[in-house]
């Protein structure tokens, strides 16, 4: 008989499991209730048939491990697997393996008790290390351990895509999409109408006895909707709030990054049209276009998550896309300073500079986070203040109640009507804004956006790519003259001095972390040199276990140039804050601005 082990905040409880199917969570209609905060409402599904124990994942917030490794799809449980589900750890085993080895472990005990009082055992202590080994190796298995292996593939990866593209086929038959179209069904409807016949035809095929009882019917149903109608096996790792990063090269081949670690994932497409038809879906209700002629595309989705395309005759593998998710829950300082992205002073600083209505720049190097933490920074702008968003594909998620958003159009397929980014930022000059923020100055630009700070402006934001903060200044200098017009460098240098006032350098570690390894101020301008010092740096010290890397986030002490403006403007600001030595957490009293 099998038996379900839980072991939470020290206390062992064991229940008896019978066949059939056993949710774990904090819900109420769970049969293994674990109510903490770590545990999702549905976070796992224990399936028992047969003897055989399988867990999977149910798309839970901080994910459901087997051994130390997370799990992705069904998993065999035995008597080796201990399942680790936020701090609680649960072991599947069988009642008559456990009993044998408890009745070993006590006889055992007992030919030890013996020989202490100067008696022979009955049983030779070499017949019972055996049986009392393995106990001692399945109670030191409750605490997870990592593992180098990867999981099992699905055995029945080929036959659930033969039998999905069967039953595709059967709902092209039936559903006629373009005359659904033509009587005015919107989209809500397509996608009922279309999982109506996806049943349909399933209970059909199951009804036959056709269809293999080692898949399940309901998976069978979502994947073959989501196929149809959505964006295909994506939609399970969109669902998944552990990837932050989806890579599809070609149709058998899709990568994600969890924790900032790049895995090779079981999804997989049909086939070179199958992705072709989910990059349709994505750019066709944004009024893009992918085709031979134009055989590249950035988009979004409707959750904001950035998207890139590319297709034959440039990709050589296969359609290539790339998804770059933004997490549901907009991120906060204090989840910034949980992270170790930051700490409690530098958020305070920034806060500060962002009300002070210092022009920010925020660079970094692709994926290092520059979007998210520009949005971060956009939602210290205080509500009463109108601010204007220019982006090439919209990001930015602004909570104030005043923003108007702007977004880049591509051209058409003539190769007319193109709107660039510095078309969009000449023309938000116009709009009245009180902040500009551009999501990205990767050219001309540039101009634009700091002729824009240094013109009564203050206090705009933008990103820059860049490998450090007086690579910024290099970079800014390459895009006004990427603008055509024909600047002396010292020009150039004068007007980035006295547009920009705070570089934040963020960077991904070889770790997979991403950190704010700079917080730098521009001073002004030397001769033909622009001056700049570190006000915040990261100091890294060394690599710890699985390469988790070791420093501190901690201010330089220097002090910002206009510190003796704060006590005029009514603001309080402890010197210690940039006291390298002090260590002490500092709030800013502000008692107006």
């Amino acid at each position: 008989m099998l038996q379900l082990t839980t072991l939470i905040n020290g206390e062992r409880e064991t229940r008896a499991l019978t066949d059939g199917t056993w949710f774990i969570g904090r819900g109420e209609m769970c049969k293994i209730r674990l109510d903490f905060p770590d545990v999702s409402d549905r976070h796992a599904l224990i399936t028992v048939r047969d003897g055989i124990v399988e867990i999977k994942d149910l798309h839970s917030a901080n994910g459901t491990y087997v051994n130390g490794e997370e799990i992705d799809g069904d998993t065999r449980l035995d008597g080796s697997k201990v399942v680790q589900i936020g701090s609680s750890m649960l072991r599947v085993s069988d009642t008559a393996v456990d009993e044998a080895l408890t009745r070993a472990a006590e006889e055992r005990a007992r030919a030890e008790a013996m020989t202490w009082e100067g008696e022979s055992p009955s049983t030779p202590n070499s017949q019972l290390s055996t049986p009392n080994s393995q106990l001692s190796t399945l109670n030191s298995q409750l605490s997870p351990s990592p593992l180098n292996s990867q999981p099992p593939p699905d055995p029945n990866r080929e036959l659930r895509r033969n039998v999905q593209e069967q039953i595709q086929r059967e709902l092209l038959k039936r559903m006629d999409m373009k005359r659904l179209t033509l009587q005015g069904v919107d989209r809500e409807g397509l996608e009922d109408t279309a999982r109506e016949k996806i049943r349909q035809i399933i209970d059909e095929v199951v009804a036959n006895g056709k269809f293999p009882s080692s898949l399940d019917p309901i998976r069978m149903e979502e994947d073959v909707f989501n196929e149809a109608m959505r964006l295909g096996p994506l939609e399970e790792l969109l669902a998944d709030d552990s990837v932050s990063e989806i890579m599809v090269n070609g149709p058998h081949k899709v990568y994600v990054e969890r924790n900032g670690k790049l895995q090779l994932s079981d999804c997989q497409f049909t086939d070179d049209a199958s992705v072709l038809s989910v990059i349709e879906r994505i750019v066709a209700p944004l009024g893009r276009r992918i085709d031979e002629s134009s055989p590249y595309v950035d988009a979004r989705l409707s959750d904001g998550s950035r998207v890139n395309a590319i297709i034959a005759p440039l990709a050589l593998s296969g359609p290539t896309i790339t998804i770059r998710k933004f997490s549901k829950k907009a991120l906060t300082a204090e989840d910034f300073i949980r992270f170790g992205t930051w700490t409690h002073n530098a958020a305070e600083f920034m806060k500060l500079c962002v009300l002070l209505r210092k022009n920010i720049i925020v660079a970094g190097g692709t994926g290092s986070g520059k979007t998210t933490l520009l949005n971060l920074l956009s939602g210290y702008i205080p509500a009463n203040e109108r601010i204007v968003t220019v982006e090439d594909a919209a990001e930015l998620r602004l909570q104030q109640p005043h923003v108007v958003r702007l977004e880049a159009r591509p051209p058409n397929i003539e190769g007319k009507g193109a709107v660039t980014i510095r078309d969009l930022v000449k023309n938000c000059l116009r709009m009245r804004p009180d902040r500009i923020i551009v999501g990205e100055c990767r050219g001309g630009e540039a101009l634009d956006m700091l002729q824009a700070m240094n013109t009564g402006h203050d206090g705009s934001l933008t990103t820059v790519h860049a490998n450090s903060p007086r690579d910024v200044i290099s970079r800014l200098e390459t895009m006004v003259l990427m603008s055509g017009m024909e600047l002396p460098s010292r020009a150039i240098r004068e007007q980035i001095a006295s547009a920009v006032d705070v570089i934040i350098h963020e960077s991904r570690l070889s770790d997979g972390s991403r950190k704010v390894v700079a917080i730098t101020e521009v001073t002004g301008l030397e001769g033909s040199q622009i001056v700049m010092q570190d006000l915040f740096a990261f100091r890294q010290s060394g690599v710890g276990e699985n390469g988790k890397v070791i420093g501190s986030f901690q201010p330089t002490g220097a002090i910002p140039t206009w510190y003796d403006q704060l006590a005029g403007r009514g603001i309080a600001c402890d010197t210690r804050m940039f006291d390298p030595e002090a260590h002490v957490d500092v709030n800013i009293a502000m008692k107006r601005l």
